[in-house]
Formats: C-alpha cells, structure tokens, sequence
C-alpha cells in the first residue's frame, strides 16, 4: 500500500448526536415535482422529478439515505471513525468526509489507483481532503480485496477501529435506509427510475413501494452483473426479494463517467428546458436520457406517470 495523505482526529460529539444528524437533512421528504416535456408528453407519459439533490447541498440523494444509519451507529456506539472505498471521483467519497466533517467523525478513504499518490489531487479529492478524511491509495489487485477479511484486517492493523462502509455505501443496512425513498414515493408514480452502481438504492427503493408499482435501475457500469447484487443485498437486508424491478444495461454510454454526444446534448437540453442546474453526467443524466428513449420506444403505456429520482 501507497503512503496517505494526512487525517484529523474525530471531533467533539455534538452534545445530543441524534438530533445533530436529524438536523442535517431538513428537507425529508425531498420535493417531487412535475417537469412537462415533450419527448414524455407526446407518448402520453407524464414526468416528476423526486429531488433528492435538494435533502443537503453536501450529502445529496442516496448518498445520504445510504449512510444513515451506519452515522447512527457511528455516533450511538462507535467506533467514531469510517473507512470506505472509491474511485478517483467517487461521489460516495466525498459524501463520506463531508458527513465525517459535519458529525465530527473521523474518514479513511481507500482510493483505487496507487499512481495517484504522486499526482494533485482532482477536485473530488482534494474535497475529501479539506474534509479532513484520510487518503490510501492502492493498487488496483489490492483493490479488487476489498471485500476479502484478510486484506480489511490489514487495514485494521494500519489505522485502528473502524466501521467499515462497503463502496458506494451499499450494504444490508443502507439497503434498508434507502427504502425510506420508496415509502415517500408510494402513490405518486407508476414507476420509479433511479440510477445504479452498486445496487444499494435501487434494492432499498424498491422494496419501499407500493404494491403495483414498479421501479427501473440504470446501470451506470458496464457488465451486466447489477440484477444479481440487487438481489443479493435484498436477501441480506429483508431475506428474500422484495418489490418489483428491473434493471436497465442499455445506457452506461460505455461505462462509468463515460459519456457520447447524444447524452451531451440530451443533458444540456433538458437543463436549460425545465431550469434544472447542470445534470450529472455519470449517474442522472443516463437515466433521463434512458427514460426517454424507453418513451419513445413505447415502453410506458400512455397515462403513466413516471419519477426519476435526481440524486445530484
């Protein structure tokens, strides 16, 4: 393992720590609106936006969903420090430091890519690092053992106690805090969309539906292998599959942070249209541009309402 960048001690406990991480997202239930677009309109489809990138300007969307209730244990028993793991520009990463920032837990972040260490940090680091979290870089082998105990007791050895937070924050827990987000949405669309990369949100979303409604992952990755994790992490969290969903492999554009000139244009477009700030090109922007494809190719019958889930 490469060297880290340096951390900070955890902060004082805020004096009631339930209540401080209640206050960090005043805006639950996020706002679900209607945006009238024509590329939905005229296949008689109508089109909400449930904005979860407006529940806190630094743990947006599932992001914040997902950590909860690992912050709860955190915060109610300890240890005060998490390590997680990511990418260059994970987004899991930065809303990690932030929450460890704002609760005053300490953050390690296990980064993929040893060659890193010795270049500037992009801005997403270099974010996670005004945050006071702690960088490792590894080798792309040492990273693909994530999820291998020998190589996490290693970890162990080299930086103490800690929760472990898997990448993307996806586990049976997160799946289960991420079921708050179907429950907010039971009776208010026939569909869900949400975009995937490790499966924990759409797992937790759809199992918080309503009976008859239906939700749709868009796979971010390349690989075809999400349905499988969906189900996984439902058998962990609730012990079998729960709802009704689907993943859709069509439009990762080819892979992570990838993008083509139709999904340029498409998220420029739909930005200035409905007065939107700049989509996100690695996660909602594919699924607007996916949800209007599969509109346009008749795959909500007329008189559906579908809601895209913004999740910053």
């Amino acid at each position: 393992m490469s060297s880290a960048t340096p951390g900070r001690s955890p902060g004082p406990l805020p004096p009631d720590p339930e209540a401080a991480l209640d206050a960090l997202a005043p805006r639950l239930p996020s706002p679900l609106t209607e945006v009238v677009d024509e590329r939905f309109a005229r296949h008689g489809v109508r089109l909400l936006l449930k904005r979860d990138d407006l529940i806190h300007p630094d743990l947006v969307g599932n992001k914040w969903r997902k950590l909860v209730p690992t912050l709860r244990t955190a915060l109610r028993d300890g240890p005060r420090t998490l390590l997680t793991f990511g990418g260059a520009y994970s987004n899991h990463l930065r809303a990690t430091a932030a929450a460890g920032r704002l609760l005053g837990l300490s953050t390690i972040g296990v980064v993929r890519g040893e060659e890193l260490a010795d270049r500037p940090l992009n801005d997403s680091l270099a974010r996670c690092v005004a945050d006071g979290m702690r960088l490792r870089f590894v080798t792309r082998a040492e990273y693909r053992r994530r999820d291998d105990p020998e190589w996490t007791d290693r970890l162990h050895d080299l930086f103490g106690p800690f929760l472990l937070v898997p990448e993307g924050g996806s586990n049976a827990a997160a799946v289960r805090g991420a079921a708050e987000l179907g429950r907010e949405l039971r009776g208010a669309a026939d569909v869900v969309a949400v975009a995937c990369g490790t499966g924990g949100t759409l797992a937790g979303l759809a199992a918080g539906l309503a009976r008859g409604q239906r939700a749709v992952g868009f796979a971010v990755l390349r690989g075809g292998f999400l349905a499988g994790e969906v189900e996984r992490l439902q058998r962990a969290a609730f012990g079998g599959r729960r709802g009704s969903w689907t993943v859709e492999d069509r439009f990762h554009c080819g892979g992570f942070a990838r993008t083509t000139a139709d999904l340029e244009a498409f998220a420029r477009d739909f930005s200035a249209r409905h007065g939107l700030p700049d989509l996100d090109r690695v996660y909602v922007a594919k699924t607007l541009y996916g949800l209007s494809v599969l509109a346009g190719e008749g795959a909500f019958a007329p008189g559906t309402s579908v809601a895209a889930v913004v999740t910053g």
